[in-house]
């Protein structure tokens, strides 16, 4: 094996040889050594504080473009429920109660509303795999986006069109017009958002961890993982920027002027989406379309799968599971003349899909956290209809979420996370998505216990949402906790899953993965389907109850299964990029060209002689 000369030291020299090493260079009793590229040792690895990068211009307006395409959102779905739950008040032909009354539309009751809001929120969060995939096969990201917003446009228009006074006036009408337009509208929201994630994202370059000296004179490791947590921590408050105007002025729109308005002005915001996208194109970084790559890693998987399975359950458990199912399907470990035709990446792209898995295995767990947060939607807005509102409209209190996040976002970001870093406690990901599973069960005892005392106080009892039935005395700002403790909740598990899909994501299927963890909402929604008989009165605290139980199942299984991630988070995120990119035509990988391929692994290794 070649040997160069190294630094002299006291002791002799050292002799740098060329071996295969772990993702992360070892050095061994010379901590002061540093690298020549200003990487860490592992001594710093294991000493120095990590810090965040700075973040790209670029990322800055396509955060506006997603505060843009969200308060549209939220803006139309805010006033959903009471717009389909809500008789057309007296004297109205906009909907509009001018706050003496209640604001509605189609009278349709609370269990419609309920299942049509909830199918929106499915089909919304379903679309992304379709989105995504056309994104990594054929668009590219920016294209998707942009045909996308073209749709979602339609579905805009025609939520204005269902409520113009003419067309509000007949029910049926408005409600055909209402559900074609959801489900356009859905469309295009599933081809944006798993989508304009990795966009942000990935307009930051930066993929190793560096080595540098602050002001003060203290050395600590800028870490591309924390600058991707911090990006996707300010993208989710643009979110919540664009959320929170968007459901505040629709609701004072739809009870003062009516929901036509309600629904127009989301939409002209939302037409500023297209033309911020078009102006900064040329400043965007544009993942091209990898074509094969999808049904590449299938034949992967499938390959790797070979020999594995078993009439007894368990013996297939342990052969999937026995540590060598991804090493044998690298292409280094097939004989050159074994390897199948489409074997044409490298052992990189087989360890990145491998991490692109593991992700996707802990998402599957997310449906039993999103069901505590589908309760913003729908019945927690109908409870907030039952109780003392002094003059507020009842769809006002859900705002506190957004508001929550707003101010919760940067104290985490800037007090809470460094702090525990300064203290030497590890934070990871898993532990954050573990922590935002128990506080959403918090919400929902939070609003379980409410629901009790809303039925104890109310002059019709177990049936305080009765249209002729006089609210509860008790105050509507006691739905406090529950929004509050929904946003913490998501801070923890929401922001950290964003960020956990591109971090792990192979390098060429980032919106796939992120939009499996997207579609996670979707499984919710659906499960949400299965309690919907529990969105009534008198079953509403069981609703909660039930919300509760299942999240608590998810953290308690989710941990269980997923601790052992913890000691592998640094492996993960180092990984060896794949030179592997995808392509319409392939032809078998040459030695020559694997072996150049894998001498991307080889590291350094510091020896005494």
């Amino acid at each position: 094996m070649e040997e160069k000369k190294g630094p002299k030291v006291d002791g002799g020299d050292l002799i740098i040889t060329q071996q295969e090493s772990p993702t992360v260079p070892v050095y061994y009793d010379e901590p002061e050594f540093v690298n020549d590229d200003g990487t860490p040792t592992e001594e710093e690895l294991a000493t120095l504080r990590r810090v965040a990068g700075k973040v790209p211009w670029a990322a800055y307006t396509i955060a506006f473009v997603e505060l843009c395409e969200r308060f549209s959102y939220y803006g139309v779905t805010q006033v959903f429920t009471n717009f389909i739950q809500q008789p057309l008040p007296k004297n109205s032909n906009t909907g509009a109660g001018h706050i003496v009354e209640q604001s509605g539309a189609l009278g349709l009751g609370q269990r419609t509303a309920t299942s049509i809001t909830q199918f929106n929120q499915f089909w919304a969060y379903l679309m992304p795999l379709f989105g995504a995939y056309v994104a990594d096969r054929y668009w590219g990201r920016y294209k998707t986006i942009m045909v996308s917003i073209a749709f979602a446009m339609v579905g805009h228009i025609l939520l204005v069109i269902c409520a113009i006074p003419s067309v509000i006036s007949n029910p049926h009408t408005s409600l055909a017009v209402l559900i074609l337009g959801i489900v356009i509208m859905g469309g295009g929201t599933g081809g944006f958002k798993s989508n304009i994630s990795p966009l942000i994202a990935e307009q930051y370059t930066q993929d190793k961890k560096q080595v540098v000296t602050l002001p003060s004179g203290e050395k600590v490791i800028v870490d591309p993982v924390l600058t991707i947590s911090r990006i996707y921590m300010y993208f989710y408050l643009m979110i919540n920027v664009g959320a929170l105007m968007g459901q505040i002025g629709m609701v004072y729109a739809e009870h003062y002027v009516g929901f036509y308005l309600s629904y127009l002005l989301p939409t002209i915001l939302f037409s500023f989406c297209p033309i911020v996208m078009a102006v900064c194109r040329k400043r965007y970084i544009r993942t091209p379309a990898t074509y094969s790559v999808l049904s590449r890693s299938m034949q992967l998987m499938s390959f790797a799968s070979r020999g594995r399975w078993s009439i007894n359950p368990i013996r297939t458990y342990k052969n999937f599971n026995d540590g060598t199912f991804w090493e044998k399907a690298k292409p280094s470990n097939v004989p050159a003349e074994q390897r199948p035709q489409w074997m044409t990446f490298d052992d990189q792209w087989v360890d990145e899909v491998s991490r692109g898995i593991k992700a996707c295995k802990v998402f599957l767990w997310y449906p039993l956290y999103w069901v505590t947060y589908n309760q913003i939607n729908g019945n927690l807005t109908s409870q907030a209809a039952v109780m003392n509102t002094h003059g507020l409209p009842n769809d006002i209190l859900s705002n506190l979420n957004p508001f929550s996040l707003i101010i919760l976002i940067p104290v985490f970001d800037l007090v809470l996370y460094p702090g525990l870093r300064k203290l030497g406690i590890n934070f990871t990901p898993i532990k954050k998505i573990t922590f935002g599973f128990i506080v959403g069960v918090l919400a929902m005892i939070w609003a379980a216990v409410l629901q009790y005392y809303i039925y104890k106080t109310s002059p019709c009892g177990y049936h305080a949402a009765d249209p002729d039935c006089k609210p509860s005395p008790i105050n509507v700002w006691a739905q406090t906790g529950s929004f509050v403790l929904i946003a913490i909740s998501e801070i923890f598990a929401s922001i950290t899953g964003l960020e956990y899909a591109f971090t792990k994501a192979p390098t060429n299927m980032k919106s796939l993965v992120t939009s499996v963890f997207l579609v996670m909402s979707a499984f919710s929604t659906a499960i949400g389907f299965a309690f919907v008989t529990l969105s009534n009165d008198p079953l509403l605290v069981w609703n909660y109850i039930v919300a509760a139980i299942l999240a608590t199942l998810g953290a308690i299984l989710f941990w269980l299964q997923f601790r052992s991630l913890d000691k592998e988070e640094d492996k993960l995120n180092d990984l060896q990029k794949t030179a592997f990119v995808g392509n319409v035509d392939v032809s078998p990988v040459s030695n020559a060209e694997l072996e150049a391929a894998n001498a991307r692994r080889v590291s350094l290794v510091i020896e005494k002689p």
